[in-house]
């Protein structure tokens, strides 16, 4: 028999504590939520979105027409206007003075510098049918800081001149905040959802409302405190998504996790605070080590070196830490409220199936392992083949951002977004920005373009005179290129130093032939003009930026990788005291990893299952790596721990490893399924973001708790045999020691 270790473990003197003092735990969450709750919503949120790459050519094309003072360093709306067949066209004088009026009232509007008609240069902005022109509005503030009643109230003005067969639709950056769908419905179907599969898990409400009140106090918390840290911080807009969608997932997981062997505790006859201690003995140790994985695979963001990514890495790790301390710390004290309730109805529920000859908890999970360990080669090459077959469409993963044209149907931006693409051509929503820098005058050395540069800068050895005929050249050699649609004439800054030529593709923004037409462009074509010219050519504007990002993400996901599997294995050598326990644990992490990208580009780049087809997220690759891979040491570090309690209790290894299974199986399949249906809720969002997200982790989670901890680890483990806990005696001695099972366990023979 088991007997308890004289001086107790912390989490365990953490459990008597809170079991003693459970109101006073209880009251200082409470005033940690409704303060920072409070203090969050008297200083507001100060998002700020961080797109800066650092080192890449679209970034220094953009630092250089904003030292310039270029008109393309900054932030416009457009008024795209339509007119039906049959009716007259926008160059008629009728539908100009219509289109004039509103755009003058446009012009007194808050948050508007300027507005350019597109009757100042129709050839430019009227398609040849004139069916669709489009007006520009210069904001004085960037897009994502143009409050959406100011945008609101621009896109009720333009469309007052609809009518008569005209209408006006707002396109732009700014525009899309119009799109955006307020958060709330998948939260609280996830919520619901979870709710369900835990009240047929424990029998009662109040038992199953304890893990789902436990993560939104932690998720309430960590938004509130990253809302007070946004103005001190660069986070990004989409940071509270993200952090409710993995607080809620793991805050109700980690709950679950205790509370099970809280229950087995109160089943097999302890009184509720010794089944507490027990609890937090045991699965709090799961939850710490888990927690502690997550977050440094979510830091691990931070080597990546993106802005746009740290703040965000670091907000969604504020809220694993904070939601692992609830886990550790409230949970207890909500046991000891109702520990007395949960104990005659567990009791009486374990009585009443003993009483109907039910077997006992576990049985199936015990006769599912046996089946395993018969054919264990068998169940391991079929899993890991089908898992690998999955993941293989992840090789052809191509990354990027959604656009506009990615925006619900219907709404005024994606609207816009078609117009454009109808008048101008699927290039026009994405063009490109060459930029000109130095040069010489009268480059190429021909008498009549050397007169000609003269006349035109008033000296013959102007460098602005130089770079407007360089960028001259560009674009020339740019309209003859496969790919281009059509570009426009130099557009020289303020002081003359640096040109523009604007590009537009035949291809769309996302499309796969824009980004081969970038890499030529840069690879080819403007560095053999800069050996013509003596000027520097630079590619940038949104599109490139978006490559420059997706490039900069690949090039250093190894890196990331690295450091995120390395520390991990690390944590379970400490852990487990064994080198094929860690070494498993990663490639089994990374095969479900691999799984949900090649389930994301079959759905979401591919376009199956009806959705429409566009290129993956830049960053989620690598965010879904480092919260699923983290998130996976829950099951792990729970079912194998429990093998290994039940390993050095009986010294069977075969035996070990069902009943680890026939303990944990329930729980890691309960688990997985709410984790599943909190993360899937997110596909019923509008955002495409969070719905390549949702779907992502939905998957992993699905493949990591049914596929491979309750088929391939029963296997792996088995043919390992007693050699899964070997860890070589040089290690051995550096290794230090942590206990993750309960104290006291003898140790077999």
């Amino acid at each position: 028999m088991s007997t308890t270790s004289a001086r107790p473990g912390i989490l365990e003197r953490l459990a008597g504590f809170a079991h003693r003092r459970r109101w006073t735990a209880l009251l200082l969450w409470l005033v940690i939520l409704v303060g920072v709750q409070g203090a969050s919503s008297l200083t507001g949120s100060d998002w700020r979105n961080d797109f800066s790459l650092p080192g890449t050519e679209s970034q220094e094309s953009t630092d250089l027409l904003a030292e310039h003072g270029s008109a393309q360093a900054g932030d416009t709306l457009d008024i795209v206007l339509a007119t039906e067949p049959d009716t007259p066209a926008l160059t008629e004088s009728e539908t100009e003075r219509r289109v004039e009026a509103m755009l003058a009232e446009v012009v007194r509007l808050p948050k508007v510098a300027a507005v350019v008609s597109p009757y100042e240069q129709p050839r430019q902005t009227i398609s040849q049918d004139g069916s669709v022109g489009y007006a520009t509005v210069v904001l004085d503030v960037p897009s994502e800081q143009m409050p959406v009643p100011d945008i609101e109230r621009i896109h009720e003005t333009a469309t007052e001149v609809d009518g008569q067969g005209l209408r006006a639709e707002l396109g732009g950056e700014a525009a899309r905040l119009l799109a955006a769908e307020e958060g709330g419905a998948a939260e609280g179907i996830g919520i619901m959802a979870a709710l369900v599969i835990l009240v047929l898990m424990f029998g009662t409400v109040i038992a199953a409302g304890l893990p789902v009140l436990v993560a939104i106090f932690a998720v309430g918390s960590a938004i509130g405190l990253i809302v007070l840290a946004s103005h001190l911080f660069t986070i990004a807009d989409y940071t509270p998504y993200v952090m409710t969608l993995v607080g809620l997932g793991v805050g109700i997981d980690y709950a679950l996790l205790i509370f099970a062997r809280y229950r087995a505790e109160l089943v097999a006859g302890h009184e509720p605070e010794r089944a507490t201690r027990a609890a937090l003995d045991a699965a709090g140790r799961t939850v710490f080590f888990s927690g502690c994985i997550v977050i440094v695979a979510l830091l691990g963001l931070v080597a990546l070196g993106i802005g746009a990514l740290q703040g965000m890495a670091l907000a969604v790790a504020c809220t694993v830490l904070v939601t692992m301390l609830a886990s550790l710390t409230l949970l207890p004290s909500l046991l000891a409220i109702f520990g007395e309730r949960f104990a005659r109805q567990f009791r009486a529920r374990a009585e009443k199936r003993a009483a109907k000859g039910r077997p006992p908890a576990g049985a199936v999970w015990r006769r599912w392992g046996g089946l395993v360990q018969r054919n264990p080669v068998v169940a391991l090459v079929v899993a890991v083949a089908a898992l690998g077959a999955l993941a293989a469409p992840a090789l052809g993963m191509r990354l990027g951002f959604n656009d506009a044209g990615n925006d619900p149907a219907g709404s005024t931006s994606r609207e816009a977004y078609d117009l454009l693409s109808r008048g101008f051509g699927p290039g026009f929503n994405g063009p490109l920005i060459v930029v000109a820098h130095g040069g010489e005058d009268g480059s190429g050395g021909d008498p009549a373009g050397g007169s000609d540069g003269g006349s035109n800068s008033g000296s013959g050895g102007d460098p602005a005179g130089g770079t407007v005929q360089a960028a001259e050249a560009a674009r020339s050699a740019l309209a003859d290129t496969p790919g281009v649609a059509r570009t426009t004439p130099p557009i020289p800054t303020r002081d003359g130093e640096v040109a523009t030529v604007i590009v537009f593709p035949e291809s769309a923004p996302q499309a796969e032939a824009t980004s081969e037409l970038v890499r030529d462009l840069r690879g080819e074509l403007l560095p053999r003009l800069t050996s013509e010219t003596g000027a520097e050519f630079l590619v940038g504007g949104a599109t490139a930026a978006l490559e420059d990002f997706s490039e900069t993400v690949a090039e250093r996901m190894p890196l990331f990788v690295a450091i995120v599997v390395g520390v991990s294995m690390l944590l379970l050598m400490i852990v487990f005291r064994s080198v094929l326990i860690p070494l498993k644990a990663a490639v089994l992490n990374l095969l479900s990893i691999g799984a949900a990208l090649g389930a994301m580009t079959l759905v979401f780049q591919d376009g199956r299952l009806g959705v429409e087809p566009g290129p993956i997220e830049a960053f989620l690759p690598v965010m879904v790596f480092a919260i699923v891979f983290g998130l996976s040491m829950d099951y792990e570090i729970f079912l194998v721990s429990r093998i290994h309690e039940e390993w050095r209790r009986t010294g069977d290894h075969a035996l070990a490893v069902r009943e680890g299974l026939g303990h944990t199986g329930a729980v890691i399949t309960a688990a997985g399924a709410i984790m599943i249906v909190v993360f899937g809720a997110f596909v019923l969002s509008g955002e495409r973001m969070l719905q390549q997200m949702g779907f992502g982790m939905a998957v992993a989670i699905f493949v990591d708790a049914v596929v491979i901890r309750c088929l391939i680890v029963p296997a792996a483990m088995q043919l390992m045999g007693r050699h899964a806990w070997w860890l070589p005696a040089p290690l051995a001695r550096l290794v230090p020691t942590v206990e993750l099972e309960r104290h006291g366990a003898p140790t077999a023979r």
